[in-house]
């Protein structure tokens, strides 16, 4: 990661930040999958969302040069994946990760797992919101432009956007660095074997996906600039 997004922390507070939003996230997917009716309606939420960032980024995944990194924003960053299992594996290894791991490897973590936790509280309000309105085959633009002003919370959403670009930077960073890839494959076996198969996948294609393309920079802009001026156009009345 580049640390711009949380330039002044120092191990324990990395370690604490981590540890609250992971607990955030769980908390609201537990919340969800309590209530069949609820838990079937964020899935329906989160296809909606998928459809949409398809459609925004298509030439991005059909992109030769952008199109694997793209998949692998809108499914492990942006997307309708449920990330429980690779949170649950983190939280479990995290006093060991807080001791290993470099404080800028920490940070990194505190970026894609404060997406995942903003994702998740946005997610719930949304559903709160739309209601049996996501229980139609088709909900309309029209309705979840209408939620989305209604949740409003324009910095969060604001927030939300830069953390999925400040996300990318790091692990472009850490694409870069031939070594990363070598710990990743020797990590591989022993990773599965201590039930953390998850969370070590996520790290594969991430790196896979950024260092295919070398310079990750127009990527980047493209999807940021585009998640802005959608953000944007529904804050101001549009669908």
């Amino acid at each position: 990661m580049s640390n711009d997004g949380h330039p002044d922390l120092d191990r324990a507070t990395c370690s604490a930040a981590l540890a609250a939003f992971i607990a955030e996230a769980r908390d609201l997917r537990l919340a969800a999958a309590a209530d069949p009716v609820t838990e079937r309606r964020r899935a329906s939420l989160r296809a909606w969302q998928a459809a949409r960032l398809a459609r925004t980024h298509a030439d991005l995944l059909a992109s030769e040069r952008f199109g694997e990194a793209a998949a692998f924003f809108l499914s492990d960053l942006y997307g309708p994946k449920d990330f429980g299992e690779r949170d649950a594996e983190l939280e479990r290894i995290l006093p060991l990760m807080t001791t290993l791991l470099p404080v800028s490897g920490l940070a990194t973590l505190l970026l894609a797992i404060e997406v995942d936790a903003l994702s998740e509280r946005f997610d719930a309000a949304m559903v709160g919101v739309l209601g049996a309105q996501l229980d139609t085959p088709e909900m309309s633009n029209a309705a979840y432009a209408d939620a989305y002003r209604e949740v409003g919370d324009r910095p969060g959403r604001e927030a939300q956007i830069r953390l999925i670009g400040e996300t990318g930077e790091a692990l472009d960073a850490f694409a870069q660095k031939p070594f990363v890839r070598m710990a990743l494959k020797m990590m591989h076996g022993p990773a599965k074997m201590a039930g953390l198969g998850e969370l070590q996948a996520f790290l594969e294609r991430g790196f896979d996906a950024f260092r295919t393309m070398r310079d990750a920079s127009e990527f980047l802009d493209s999807v940021v600039s585009r998640e802005r001026a959608f953000s944007a156009s529904l804050f101001s009345g549009g669908t």
